[in-house]
C-alpha cells in the first residue's frame, strides 16, 4: 500500500480519451413518444383549452417555443447522425486540457470523483468558483478512480459529499437525451 502511495505521488500528470457526448441507445417507442411530445407541445402552442375544446389563439400564440422546439428537434436530428468523436483529456500541475480547451486550477472549486461499478458509473467532476460556469463530468472509463483522486489532492480541495450522479445527469440518462 504505501509502494502504490508512493507511485501516486511521482506521477506528474494524466490523460485518457473521453467521448465527446454520451451516446444513448433509443429504440422506435422512444421515437414514437418524442414525436407524441413534440405534437402535443406544438397543440399547446396554437391552442388553448376552454370548457373541454380547443381554441386556436391566433396572433397571442407561442410562436417563440415553437421556433426552440424545432431547433431542439433539429440539433438532436444532427446529433443522433453524427458519431461521437474522441477527445483527449490531460491534466498536470498546471490545470486540466480538454481538447483545446484549458482550465487552471485557479478557478476550479473542488473535484470528486464517483465510482460505482454495480451501478456501471465511473465519473470525474469538477466545480467551478464562478457560478455562471456549468459542472464538468467525465467519464473515466477504465481508469484507476484512487490514482485520479491521489494526483487531484494534490491541486484541489475534494468534494466528499456527492454520493450520486447530480439530477441532471440522471434525468438526461433515463430520459436519453
Amino acid at each position: 500500500m504505501a509502494n502504490e502511495e508512493q507511485k501516486n505521488d511521482k506521477i506528474t500528470s494524466i490523460s485518457w480519451k473521453i467521448p465527446s457526448r454520451e451516446q444513448h441507445e433509443r429504440g422506435r417507442n422512444w421515437y414514437i413518444m418524442a414525436g407524441v411530445f413534440l405534437v402535443i407541445c406544438l397543440f399547446f402552442s396554437f391552442f388553448e383549452i376552454k370548457d373541454y375544446r380547443p381554441i386556436f389563439m391566433g396572433y397571442n400564440s407561442n410562436f417563440l417555443f415553437v421556433v426552440i422546439i424545432l431547433l431542439a428537434g433539429i440539433v438532436m436530428f444532427i446529433n443522433e447522425r453524427n458519431e461521437p468523436t474522441e477527445i483527449e483529456f490531460s491534466a498536470d500541475g498546471d490545470g486540466l486540457k480538454i481538447g483545446e480547451k484549458f482550465y487552471d486550477y485557479d478557478i476550479i472549486k473542488d473535484f470528486s470523483v464517483l465510482y460505482k461499478p454495480k451501478e456501471e458509473i465511473s465519473k470525474l467532476y469538477f466545480e467551478f468558483k464562478s457560478s455562471i460556469q456549468p459542472r464538468l463530468s467525465l467519464e473515466i472509463g477504465d481508469q484507476n478512480p484512487i490514482v485520479i483522486r491521489n494526483f487531484f489532492l494534490r491541486y484541489l480541495k475534494e468534494d466528499l459529499e456527492r454520493l450520486n450522479e447530480p439530477l441532471s445527469e440522471q434525468l438526461s440518462k433515463a430520459l436519453r437525451l
